[in-house]
């Protein structure tokens, strides 16, 4: 994630990752928030919630990003009280593609949208840059994304436990980070089920960078 340089150019710095498992959804990032060669901040928390059990991930410009989280927060708030049940994670999806997708011009935003529903239960939707939507098993976005294909194409598999998965997203973007001079900091972790959500956040001296 980034804010625009001083130039007028957006250096875009990252690393997401969503992941269903059987019965939810594991959320991460990464914390750091560079401007150009300057980071900015070393803490920012790129895992947005936009409803009780719906959260974003948010890469590009965080104040895009930050923007479409709060638009879609609002939206789905009023969407809520009309029809008087708690969202899906594909309305929240389609909501953040619609924005991205219609000011496609002026945002740079790729995000991932997870959560857990009554309806698809653990689903993860990913939005790159230019506002398409694709429902994914899992999905991967950012500047560190791209170390890390090869990794999350062997280790991923159908059916893993919330352990397997919460370990999976930890391990891809600890060796996003370690690759990526434009992610560091700490990782932050979202893990959603029917049962709520829990956070956890790995410290920058304890990456899990083993088998």
């Amino acid at each position: 994630m980034a804010t625009p340089a001083r130039d007028g150019e957006a250096a875009t710095g990252t690393t997401i990752m969503a992941c269903c498992f059987d019965g939810g959804v594991v959320m991460g990032a990464d914390s750091r928030v560079s401007t150009g060669t300057y980071i900015a901040n070393r803490v920012s928390d790129k895992v947005a919630a936009l409803h009780d059990s719906i959260f974003m991930c948010r890469s590009g410009s965080a104040a895009d990003t930050q923007a479409i989280s709060d638009y879609v927060r609002y939206y789905l708030a009023a969407h809520t009280t009309e029809v008087g049940r708690a969202p899906t994670v594909k309305t929240a999806a389609t909501l953040a593609r619609r924005i991205a997708y219609e000011n496609k011009d002026q945002l740079l935003a790729g995000i991932i949208v997870g959560g857990w529903d009554a309806v698809q239960g653990g689903s993860v939707y990913v939005v790159p840059l230019g506002g398409t939507m694709m429902q994914m098993p899992f999905a991967i976005g950012g500047s560190g994304s791209t170390y890390i294909y090869g990794h999350v194409d062997a280790q991923f598999k159908e059916g893993m436990s919330r352990q397997e998965a919460q370990n999976f997203v930890k391990k891809s973007i600890a060796h996003a980070m370690a690759r990526d001079g434009s992610s560091g900091g700490i990782i932050r972790l979202v893990t959603i089920d029917a049962n709520g959500t829990e956070r956890e956040y790995i410290p920058g001296d304890e990456l899990p960078y083993g088998p």
